[in-house]
C-alpha cells in the first residue's frame, strides 16, 4: 500500500537527461539538443551504450554545458541496448556496477572532473524499481565506489526503503510522458505521451501538489526530485525548453544544499 504523502509544492527540482548513448559506427548525436535544458546528465559507461570516446565528448559537452555529471549503468548487453532483463547473483550485480561506476570516475578525475550520482537504465532500471534485494545490491555497490554518490530511480516506497536501509543519498525520479500506476509505479504497458500542452499540465501539478495521473483516471502523491527527459520523442527539444519556461532545474545536491540554509 503507497504511503499517504503531504500535498506540498515542490520549489527545486532537477532536469535530467542521458548521453553518450552511442557505440562505434551507431550515433546518437541527438541527445546533445537537450544538454542545455537540463541540470545534470548521465553518462553511459559502456555496457548498454557508450565507447571510450563517445564517454569522453559526453564528458567535455557536459562540462560546457555547465551540468552535474552522473553515471547511467545497465546490464551487459550492447545488442538489446540494455532492455533485455538479465539474472545476477548479488556479487555479479556489485561487480557490473563497480565496473561501470569506476569506469567513468576514472574518466572524469583524468580531465579534473567528480561525478556525483548514478542512474540504472532500461532492464535494470525497471528491476530495480519493482525488486527491494536487487535495487538494494546496486546501493551498496554504488557506496563502495563513493559515499557521497545520488542512486536516481523510480519515485516509490522501493527507494525510500532503500536509503532507509542503507543510508544512501537518493533523487526519486518521475517521468511526465510516462503513466502511473495508483500505487505509483510506471504503467509500462501505456503509450508514451507527447501532446507538449498536456506534459506542461503535468509538470504544473507536479510542482504545485507533488501528483501525478494515475491509470485510473485519479491523482497519486509522489516524492519527485528529479524528472527525466528523454529524446525518444520526435519533440524531446519542445518539451524540455517549455518546462523550462515552468521552472528552472537545478541539481539535486544544490537542492539538498538549499534546503539546509548553508546557500540562499
Amino acid at each position: 500500500m503507497q504511503k499517504v504523502l503531504e500535498r506540498k509544492a515542490i520549489k527545486q527540482i532537477d532536469f535530467n537527461c542521458d548521453l553518450a548513448q552511442s557505440f562505434g559506427v551507431y550515433k546518437n548525436n541527438a541527445e546533445y539538443n537537450l544538454l542545455d535544458y537540463v541540470s545534470s546528465a548521465n553518462i553511459s559507461c559502456g555496457f548498454h551504450a557508450g565507447d571510450p570516446l563517445t564517454i569522453r565528448e559526453a564528458l567535455f559537452r557536459a562540462k560546457e554545458a555547465n551540468v552535474v555529471i552522473g553515471a547511467h549503468i545497465g546490464f551487459d548487453d550492447i545488442q538489446g541496448f540494455g532492455y533485455r532483463d538479465m539474472e545476477l547473483s548479488k556479487s555479479e550485480i556489485e561487480a557490473i556496477v563497480i565496473y561501470q561506476v569506476g569506469a567513468l570516475m576514472e574518466f572524469a578525475k583524468t580531465y579534473k572532473l567528480e561525478i556525483e550520482h548514478v542512474r540504472p537504465h532500461g532492464a535494470m532500471y525497471r528491476k530495480a524499481a519493482a525488486d527491494f534485494e536487487f535495487s538494494k545490491s546496486i546501493a551498496e555497490a554504488i557506496q563502495k565506489c563513493s559515499k557521497w554518490l545520488v542512486y536516481y530511480g523510480a519515485a516509490g516506497e522501493n527507494i525510500q526503503k532503500v536509503s532507509e536501509e542503507t543510508n544512501i543519498p537518493i533523487a526519486q525520479e518521475v517521468f511526465l510522458e510516462k503513466m502511473y500506476n495508483v500505487d505509483g509505479s510506471i504503467n509500462s504497458q501505456a503509450r508514451d505521451l507527447d501532446n507538449p500542452d498536456m506534459l506542461m499540465s503535468r509538470l504544473k501539478q507536479l510542482i504545485t501538489y507533488s501528483q501525478v495521473n494515475n491509470n485510473e483516471g485519479g491523482k497519486t502523491f509522489v516524492n519527485a526530485d528529479t524528472i527525466h527527459f528523454s529524446n525518444k520523442l520526435v519533440n524531446a527539444e519542445e518539451i524540455i525548453k517549455r518546462a523550462n519556461d515552468v521552472i528552472t532545474p537545478v541539481p539535486v545536491n544544490y537542492k539538498n544544499v538549499y534546503q539546509s540554509g548553508w546557500v540562499e
